[in-house]
């Protein structure tokens, strides 16, 4: 027991002196990349509604005014169509039902803004503009990001550099990187009323959205 308390005790002092090596200096940075994007792509929904006491009278109108528009919207073949909710809702007064609003929507979009506008300006004869909306299209909103990539990446190397001037290292080796977009976020327009004239062309402004490529990442200096 004795012979052992000993070996443990001329031990102790040749581990109280190890130090652990100091570990790998690192340091997190940030940089990005943004870019005016003209915008290329208009969205818009029009509805065809009726109120009315007779359910059946009302759809049948409804179809038609539908009927009508898409005729209208195939002979624009930069115009892409696809039909959106239909719906038959009371309209209650006093606890009871009143009248009925029969509705049916249609979405529109396209990169021609002329045809659209000139589309627009005919369906308003009589169907309702509810929403319209301009942003960029996936491709234009692809195409910048993937120039901004490399113009983000190449910030945030010149980023790690003034860092490793100013911390007086010899070189740095990347630990990590993560690469995120944002921007071309879809502008909507002013909710637009039923046209009681003749057709003409909407009013439509472009306009540019800001497309943004951020690059955050840790370095490991040497």
């Amino acid at each position: 027991m004795l012979r052992l308390l000993a070996l443990l005790l001329l031990a102790l002092p040749a581990h109280a002196d190890d130090k652990a090596a100091p570990g790998p200096s690192t340091v997190a940075l940030r940089a990005q990349a943004d870019r005016e994007v003209a915008n290329d792509l208009v969205t818009a929904t029009v509805t065809a509604e009726e109120s009315g006491t007779d359910t059946a009278a009302l759809s049948a109108s409804v179809n038609r005014k539908m009927a009508a528009a898409l005729a209208a919207v195939r002979a624009v073949p930069a115009v892409k169509s696809r039909s959106g909710g239909y719906q038959t809702m009371p309209v209650y007064k006093g606890g009871r039902i009143e009248t009925w609003r029969v509705s049916q929507q249609l979405r529109l979009e396209s990169t021609d803004f002329p045809a659209m506008a000139q589309l627009l300006g005919q369906l308003q004869r009589e169907l309702l503009v509810q929403g319209l909306s301009i942003g960029l299209s996936p491709e234009a909103r692809r195409t910048a990001e993937d120039a901004l990539v490399a113009e983000a990446v190449a910030a945030f190397h010149a980023r790690a550099e003034i860092a490793r001037r100013a911390l007086k290292v010899q070189g740095y080796r990347l630990r990590n990187l993560d690469i995120g977009t944002s921007g071309g976020v879809v502008r909507p327009l002013a909710q637009m009323a039923r046209a009681s004239s003749a057709a003409a062309p909407v009013e439509l402004e472009a306009g540019v959205s800001l497309v943004t490529v951020t690059v955050s990442g840790t370095i490991e200096l040497r």
